[in-house]
């Protein structure tokens, strides 16, 4: 793809602080301290991190962007635990301060060793902080041994707990380059949940759109954990992208890990303003795609149908039919799949070659800019007046009028409608309005919101 995006210089202009470690040493546990409010997932089992997750955080006055990363198991020659290093490796090459988490209780490992080795080699600040230390006799007996990696300032915290992680955080901010003067948040940034059920290509996806190795991308199913976001620079719009763990029935996954990334992933499309909603093109529609796609609908996303590996599946498989548009055959599927979205534009995408990638971006943005849209009060009246006028209606012998109507809000667009009698309104005259409004404002990509109220003003009334 040709854009002038990148995936870190833009994310943000705080410090960054990378936390790093072997497996299930408390670096999630930490990350959550360190950023006031639980966003990693921890569980008692290495390898719950796997991709690099951002949050920020504030000490003393000065902001900071937290990367947390997943377990660095060196020499390792699974491909997996190779990808993981990597992410950790860039985070470390992207951060103003490296915070190297050992633990206190288990004592210095080979593998600290190793690690330990690896960061003397970096040019970056580094702070060690010694976790599972609960009390000064756990700090006295366990935490002078790991003085012999040679690296930076030690503190020996207890991240569950939060004992001396202040200690630690002043050291870490005195190593912060100096302040500079920021520029305001930017609100004007358009937010993409790229969801979907398991390995359907969502991690692929975000890789091809942003051109970086973004996230962690393998042929086992539930690779992405984390509500991962990622800002994007793209045509001089700053987007965040927020890779998501593939999402299964909620019932199937109670109380296990996949629990929690599932509570993620539905966190993610609530801050989302778009979700790209992957499906793949080899294993056709299933009942798990339309289940994300009501997600996405129930919270009133804009959304877009993203039809991954289309050159590897049916773009493929029914290439050869005579007389017959793969893509147009497929376009059916989609719509009796997703009749609750009709709103939703489809995209063809091919995430390994690029191909489509583009386009499926510019209709999110599309979409989004129509979540956003408002209808000067005035037009929105117009509209539905003629339509009124077009195709008058009663129920059981009472007619309904339509007094007024307003913009109550955007993203997802909200029409307050005041009518004699809500009662009279029957679903398909409101699907017939919503419709008529669409053909002057087409709102693709996002649900229309449409509440229906009885008009108190006595002037209606009496109208």
């Amino acid at each position: 793809m040709t854009d002038s995006g990148n995936t870190s210089e833009n994310r943000t202009n705080k410090p960054l602080v990378a936390i790093v470690g072997r497996p299930n040493v408390g670096k999630s546990t930490l990350f959550n301290r360190l950023a006031g409010r639980r966003i990693a997932i921890v569980e008692n089992t290495p390898g719950i991190t796997r991709d690099r997750l951002y949050a920020d955080g504030e000490w003393n006055g000065r902001e900071y962007t937290l990367i947390d990363t997943g377990g660095i198991q060196m020499g390792e020659t699974d491909p997996l635990l190779a990808q993981i290093r990597a992410q950790a490796e860039i985070a470390m090459t992207e951060a103003d301060v490296i915070v190297f988490v050992v633990d206190g209780r288990e004592g210095i490992t080979a593998a600290d060793q190793e690690l330990a080795n690896e960061l003397r080699r970096s040019p970056k600040p580094i702070v060690v902080c010694v976790n599972k230390t609960d009390n000064q006799d756990m700090e006295n007996r366990n935490v002078p041994d790991f003085y012999s990696l040679g690296l930076g300032q030690m503190f020996a915290i207890a991240a569950l707990g939060g004992r001396s992680v202040a200690d630690a955080l002043d050291a870490i901010v005195a190593l912060f380059p100096p302040a500079w003067e920021t520029a305001p948040e930017d609100d004007d940034k358009i937010r993409i949940a790229i969801i979907g059920r398991p390995n359907v290509g969502k991690s692929s996806l975000l890789n091809a759109i942003t051109g970086s190795e973004r996230a962690i991308v393998s042929p086992i199913a539930g690779t992405t954990r984390d509500a991962v976001d990622t800002g994007y620079n793209y045509n001089g719009r700053e987007i965040v992208l927020i890779d998501t763990a593939g999402i299964r029935r909620a019932g199937k996954i109670q109380g296990s890990v996949e629990y929690y990334t599932f509570l993620r992933a539905q966190r993610a499309i609530e801050r989302a303003d778009v979700a790209m909603i992957v499906i793949d093109s080899i294993t056709g529609i299933a009942d798990g795609d339309k289940r994300v796609g009501g997600y996405a609908h129930e919270a009133g996303r804009a959304s877009v149908l993203v039809v991954n590996k289309w050159d590897e599946g049916r773009g493929t498989v029914l290439g050869d039919a005579p007389k017959q548009n793969p893509m147009n055959i497929f376009m059916e599927e989609v719509r009796d799949g997703f009749p609750f979205m009709q709103y939703a534009p489809v995209a063809f995408t091919s995430a390994v070659t690029g191909k489509g990638v583009q386009a499926a971006l510019d209709t999110a943005i599309d979409a989004a800019n129509s979540h956003a849209m408002r209808i000067p009060t005035g037009e929105l009246n117009r509209i539905l007046r003629n339509a009124f006028d077009a195709r008058p209606y009663s129920e059981k012998g009472r007619n309904l009028r339509i007094y007024y109507a307003t913009m109550a809000g955007v993203k997802p667009p909200h029409i307050v409608m005041f009518v004699n009698d809500p009662d009279l309104v029957h679903f398909s005259y409101k699907r017939y309005l919503e419709n008529r409004i669409r053909e002057t404002y087409s709102f693709e990509g996002t649900p229309l919101v449409i509440d229906i109220k009885r008009a108190s003003n006595k002037k209606y009334d009496e109208a």
